[in-house]
C-alpha cells in the first residue's frame, strides 16, 4: 500500500459566521499534495465560504490553517498567491477588452517597461501551455474567446503566479461536454505534475471520474469525508441532502400528447457574416408532454429559443403558438408571448432573466409588472409585489425568503427558482426552459424536475434545452438533437441513449 502524500492544505476548527447565520461551523479539512480533493454540496452547505476563507476573500471569526505544514494567516488573496494558492471562480474574472497576454500580465507586470514584460510573460506562458497542454491564442481579444478557452486562460493565469494549490468552483458549470472533457484532462495532468486541485461542485458523476478524495458538506458542516474508491453517486447524493434523492426519469408511465400549442416551420437565422445559425427548422410542441432538444452548446439551441420566445426575428419561418400566427418580419415579441401564455426561463440567468442590482421583489415581477394585481393607472402597487414575491418564494423555496434583499446575494440555486416561480407560477401553457438546472444543487435539481413534470402533467407544452444528457433523458418525452442550425433527428424517449444521441450530435445518422 502507498504512503500517503504530505498534506498541503489542514483547515482546523473553522467557524465563521455571516450574521445569525453559520456558513462554517467546526469544519475540519485535510487536502494532500498532488491529490484531486472533491468538495461537493448543496448550494449554502459552506463549501464556497470555506474555500473563500483559504483563498482570503473572507476571514474565519476562528480555526487555524496550514499550508505545506506552515501556519498561514490569509488576509487576503495575496497572502494566498504569496502561499502558492490560486483560485478559479465560476464566474470568470477577466477583462474582455484585454487580450489574453494582457490578462495574465495585469497586476503582476515583471518589469516596468510593457514591451519587456510582454516577451518575458509570452515566454514563460508559452512553457506553460506545453507543459500543461492549455493551449490558448495570446493575443486574441477575450471577448473573442470561447468559453473552454476563457476557462484554460484563467487556469494559466494562476498557473503563472506560481499557483502549487488550484482552487476551482464549479468549473464546468459553463463548458460543453467536449471542453469538460478537455478540462479534465488538462487536470489530470496538473496532478501528475504534482498540482494540488481543490473541486467544489454539485456534479457528482464528475466527482467519481476525476478526484481521489471527497469531502461531502451540508449546514455549514463536514458530514461525511472518503476515498472516491469508496463513495458512490446515490450515497453522496444522499449525504448532500440529508435524504433519498431521486434524479433519474419519473417512474409516473407514459403520456398522451394533446393538441397542438406551437407549431414552427422552416426557421432560418444568420448572423451579421451570413453565417446560418438556424436552417430550415421546423418542430411542434403538444400540451402535456416535455421535449428535450439536445446538442454541442453553439449549433443553433440559443437562438432557436430565442426566435421561439420572440426575442430574435428570423429571416424566414412561421409560427403558429396558441392560436396566433406569425410571419417574419411580422413577428411574435416578448410581451405577446406573455400574454398568450407562453413563458420563458432564459439559458443565461444572470444576463436575461435577473437585473442582479434589483430586489428580488423586483426580479420576481419583470415582465409581468403591467398585470392588473401588480399596477393601476401606471402607478404599481409595490407593497402587493413584495407580497406577492412572498409567496412565490413559499412555493418555490426560494432561500433565504426575504423579498427585499439584492438578487446578487441569492445563490445560483436560489436565483433560479426565483426565475422558475415568476415564469411558472402562472400556469403558463408553453413553457421554454434554457438550461434548466445549469450550476444549481443536488436538492434544487430535483425540485425543479418535479416542477416540470407537475406543469407537463397540467397540459402544458414544455421545451426543455440542455447540454447535461442525463438532463434530456431524465425529463423528456422526445428528443430532438440540433447539429450546425439544424435538426439532426428525432427520437421517443424509448429509443434514446447517451451513445444514439451523441451521434446526432456530431452530424452522424443513427
Amino acid at each position: 500500500m502507498l504512503e500517503p502524500t504530505p498534506v498541503a492544505v489542514r483547515m482546523t476548527a473553522i467557524h465563521k459566521h455571516f450574521g445569525a447565520v453559520a456558513a462554517n461551523a467546526n469544519v475540519d479539512l485535510t487536502v494532500r499534495t498532488g491529490t484531486v480533493h472533491g468538495i461537493v454540496g448543496e448550494n449554502g452547505a459552506g463549501k464556497s465560504t470555506l474555500m473563500s476563507i483559504l483563498y482570503g476573500f473572507y476571514q474565519a471569526d476562528s480555526g487555524q490553517i496550514e499550508v505545506f505544514g506552515q501556519s498561514a494567516d490569509i488576509r487576503n488573496a495575496d497572502d494566498a498567491i504569496a502561499r502558492g494558492i490560486g483560485m478559479v471562480h465560476q464566474h470568470f474574472m477577466l477583462v474582455d477588452t484585454l487580450t489574453a497576454l494582457e490578462n495574465v500580465m495585469l497586476g503582476a507586470e515583471p518589469h516596468w517597461l510593457l514591451q519587456r514584460s510582454d516577451a518575458q510573460v509570452r515566454s514563460k506562458l508559452n512553457d506553460l501551455m506545453v507543459s500543461t497542454g492549455l493551449q490558448i491564442p495570446l493575443d486574441s481579444l477575450v471577448a473573442d474567446l470561447p468559453v473552454g478557452d476563457r476557462q484554460r486562460l484563467e487556469i494559466l493565469k494562476t498557473l503563472y503566479r506560481g499557483a502549487k494549490i488550484l482552487i476551482l468552483d464549479e468549473p464546468t458549470a459553463v463548458l460543453t461536454p467536449q471542453e469538460t472533457t478537455q478540462l479534465f484532462g488538462v487536470l489530470k495532468r496538473l496532478r501528475e505534475q504534482g498540482t494540488t486541485l481543490i473541486l467544489i461542485t454539485h456534479k457528482l458523476k464528475e466527482v467519481m471520474a476525476l478526484c481521489d478524495v471527497v469531502t461531502v458538506m451540508r449546514a455549514g458542516q463536514v458530514v461525511a469525508e472518503l476515498p472516491i474508491a469508496e463513495a458512490s453517486v446515490e450515497g453522496l447524493a444522499q449525504a448532500m441532502v440529508g435524504r433519498k434523492v431521486h434524479m433519474g426519469r419519473s417512474a409516473d408511465g407514459a403520456h398522451q400528447a394533446g393538441e397542438v400549442l406551437l407549431q414552427a416551420e422552416h426557421l432560418s437565422v444568420t448572423d451579421s457574416l451570413g453565417v446560418f445559425r438556424l436552417k430550415d427548422v421546423s418542430l411542434s410542441l403538444r400540451a402535456g408532454e416535455m421535449v428535450g432538444v439536445a446538442g454541442v452548446s453553439g449549433n443553433g439551441q440559443s437562438e432557436l429559443m430565442d426566435v421561439l420566445t420572440g426575442l430574435l426575428t428570423p429571416d424566414q419561418g412561421q409560427l403558429q403558438v396558441l392560436g396566433s400566427a406569425f410571419e417574419a418580419p411580422n413577428w411574435l415579441n416578448p410581451s405577446q408571448a406573455r400574454a398568450l401564455g407562453l413563458a420563458h426561463v432564459p439559458e443565461d440567468r444572470h444576463a436575461r432573466a435577473l437585473v442582479m442590482a434589483f430586489a428580488a421583489w423586483e426580479s420576481a415581477v419583470l415582465g409581468y409588472d403591467d398585470l392588473p394585481e401588480y399596477s393601476h393607472g401606471g402607478w404599481m402597487n409595490h407593497a402587493h409585489m413584495q407580497h406577492a414575491t412572498v409567496d412565490m418564494m413559499e412555493r418555490f423555496d426560494v432561500r433565504p425568503r426575504d423579498p427585499l434583499l439584492p438578487s446578487s446575494k441569492f445563490s445560483g440555486g436560489n436565483q433560479q427558482k426565483l426565475v422558475l416561480a415568476r415564469e411558472l407560477g402562472r400556469a403558463p401553457k408553453v413553457l421554454l426552459v434554457g438550461q434548466p438546472t445549469r450550476g444549481v444543487d443536488i436538492g434544487a435539481i430535483e425540485f425543479i424536475y418535479t416542477q416540470l413534470r407537475a406543469l407537463r402533467q397540467a397540459g402544458c407544452a414544455v421545451l426543455v434545452v440542455s447540454s447535461e444528457l442525463d438532463e434530456i433523458l431524465a425529463l423528456s418525452d422526445r428528443v430532438l438533437v440540433m447539429n450546425q442550425g439544424r435538426i439532426a433527428g428525432e427520437l421517443p424517449i424509448a429509443d434514446c441513449t447517451e451513445a444514439a444521441l451523441g451521434l446526432l450530435m456530431t452530424g452522424c445518422q443513427v
